[in-house]
């Protein structure tokens, strides 16, 4: 991390930082001893991402964390809160996701991450701040044909969530023309890994089939298995995070967008056997006593293919992939796996010593 590099603390603010992205920026940040001004309203985060982080670092770098509950579409209270805090830079990861949940409800997805996203903008145009990086999205490449997907090019928008994350980067290169600031769009491609959310309709793949999996249930597949995606894992995330922060302010990548991926396509088949084959290991399980996929038909939405062209980000960022998907996933269940059954046991246990004593 250049900061880092040059020993200088800088403040960070980090948008959705009870998130499972967000909370994982927090939690390195910290560990490179920065200041971390963090904001959740908790609609889609959770309170024990935010209690890990505590855990997972030194007494010492977690009192460098400065909590709020505050929701972005505060644009007064959100003004305030950064004017206080003068951050030199901004992680904006707070949004909700979801190409489903944008196509039931897409004026709450209109809100958050529009509106929302303005909001930031202006709060740290007020303050000035070096640089503002924020979460885009592979959806934006929409209806576009042909692989790998390279920034330059974009087809139309198949969703609500995917016209939100393009209006975004229009505002923030509109915003660096402008006002003279400093962005970075980071075009996430299926993010995944620890502290991801495997509950609820709109849930990601990966979670959503291991929580299946640890409980023995059959997994869904939505297609005929043949769909292909760019998986990363979350430390790549992390990475490009940091490196887009402090890129010289000469890149070529200042006000633009750069793909954030692992530049290899898995397809949901393939995704599937490679996380039973990991969930297996880890239970001392064999892998055909944990069920094969079940298929549904395709979502609305959907697109059939997507792989990223990451050359620009290994130019102008620097950035290397560390974790592959294998690593990913094997990283994510040894991870997930002895969490979760250290949550139930205590849960069973607290059960136990709050019941009465029998008679």
């Amino acid at each position: 991390m250049r900061a880092v590099d040059t020993a200088e603390r800088l403040t960070w603010l980090v948008t959705g930082a009870a998130g499972f992205i967000g909370s994982h920026l927090v939690e390195r940040l910290l560990a490179l001893g920065q200041r971390v001004v963090a904001i959740d309203n908790f609609s889609t985060g959770k309170r024990q991402n935010v209690d890990a982080v505590r855990a997972a670092v030194d007494a010492s770098k977690a009192a460098q964390l400065f909590f709020f509950e505050h929701d972005i579409r505060d644009r007064e209270g959100l003004c305030a809160l950064v004017r206080q805090h003068a951050p030199e830079v901004i992680l904006h990861q707070a949004a909700l996701g979801s190409v489903p949940r944008s196509i039931v409800d897409p004026l709450s997805s209109h809100q958050v991450n529009v509106d929302g996203f303005v909001n930031m903008l202006e709060a740290a145009r007020a303050v000035g701040v070096r640089r503002f990086v924020y979460a885009s999205s592979s959806s934006v490449y929409g209806d576009l044909d042909g692989s790998p997907k390279v920034e330059s090019k974009i087809g139309n928008c198949l969703s609500p969530y995917a016209a939100t994350k393009r209006t975004n980067e229009i505002y923030a290169q509109v915003y660096g023309r402008t006002y003279g600031m400093e962005t970075v769009g980071l075009r996430y491609f299926n993010v995944f890994g620890p502290r991801q959310d495997p509950d609820g309709p709109y849930a990601a793949v990966i979670p959503r089939w291991l929580a299946a999996m640890e409980k023995g249930e059959p997994s869904t597949i939505f297609g005929d298995g043949t769909t292909s995606r760019d998986f990363c894992y979350v430390a790549n995330v992390v990475q490009a995070n940091i490196l887009a922060a402090t890129a010289p302010g000469e890149s070529s990548i200042i006000n633009g967008v750069v793909n954030i991926a692992c530049g290899a396509t898995t397809s949901l088949a393939q995704l599937h056997e490679m996380l039973r084959a990991e969930v297996a290991q880890a239970q001392g399980r064999e892998i055909r006593s944990i069920p094969a996929a079940t298929i549904e038909p395709f979502r609305k939405g959907d697109i059939p293919h997507s792989l990223a062209d990451i050359s620009l980000a290994r130019e102008a960022l620097g950035y290397m992939p560390s974790h592959s998907v294998s690593e990913g996933l094997r990283e994510l269940v040894r991870a997930a796996i002895p969490a979760r059954a250290a949550r139930s046991a205590a849960t069973e246990s607290a059960s136990v010593h709050s019941a009465p004593l029998s008679r």
